[in-house]
């Protein structure tokens, strides 16, 4: 595996890429970023297992997302199917993939006891409202700060593992390898493509929200839900494309192996 070392406004290209794919297919790659969410929502309502299973297909299905933005940039069909194309090859590697996340997060998130007692950890798996509610006047800033340095370098190991794997046959090891030293050579482009994602994905639709709250104050539910579609319709398809895109970049576009 080669990766390349990119410049640092490749990263919002990727952005601007992903919103390109996107204009080529709208109502296609939103059914399916749609349909990956439903996957994932309802394997989550059966209590640990459910998540357990959640993060055990997170991985296929993501690759299945990269492989409708490669066959939609290449003006190619896309649809339900492919969405699960993801999990025909090295499906073992994918399925570790997703269990050593939810793993690997886990550990994070206890590692934040040491700041907090365990104030945010309890938080993040509580089942209810009401166990939420007992610990929202806990002060989770360190903890959160804690959680979010080591969760920097677990992202960068999973950025490209799932479609290394899937597309190259890279085992579990070596697919987080890549995909980690790809990110540190790229930490510039990955930097501008955070600004990038924060923009598109927070602050523009914050901005959109405060105009049509100011332009309809009366419809503060309605303007929200407007924001909201948006969100789903657009600016996630649009992410998720941005994601084959800096794949593409980094790693070329050579046929699948």
């Amino acid at each position: 595996m080669r990766a390349v070392n990119l410049p640092a406004r490749a990263g919002w290209q990727w952005v601007s890429g992903g919103f390109a794919i996107y204009r080529r297919n709208p109502p296609v790659l939103s059914i399916l970023v749609i349909s990956y969410w439903f996957v994932v929502v309802f394997l989550n309502l059966f209590p640990f297992i459910g998540a357990l299973a959640a993060s055990a297909v997170i991985p296929g299905l993501s690759v299945g997302l990269m492989q409708a933005a490669r066959n939609i940039e290449r003006g190619q069909s896309a649809n339900i199917q492919t969405l699960f194309s993801g999990f025909r090859d090295n499906v073992r590697t994918l399925i570790a993939l997703g269990v050593l996340y939810l793993v690997a997060t886990l550990a994070v998130l206890g590692l934040s006891t040491i700041a907090d007692g365990g104030d945010l950890l309890r938080y993040m798996l509580a089942s209810s409202r009401a166990e939420r509610a007992l610990l929202e006047e806990a002060d989770f800033t360190l903890s959160a700060m804690l959680v979010a340095i080591f969760m920097v370098p677990v992202l960068m190991a999973w950025w490209f593992a799932p479609v290394l794997a899937a597309w190259h046959r890279q085992p579990l090891g070596k697919a987080l390898f890549f995909s980690f030293v790809a990110c540190v050579m790229n930490w510039r482009p990955f930097l501008v493509y955070a600004v990038g994602l924060m923009l598109v994905a927070v602050v523009l639709p914050g901005l959109i929200l405060g105009l049509l709250l100011i332009a309809l104050p009366a419809l503060q539910g309605f303007a929200t839900l407007v924001v909201m579609v948006t969100m789903g319709l657009v600016v996630a398809p649009t992410v998720f494309a941005s994601f084959y895109v800096g794949y593409r970049d980094i790693f070329g576009i050579s046929e699948i192996v």
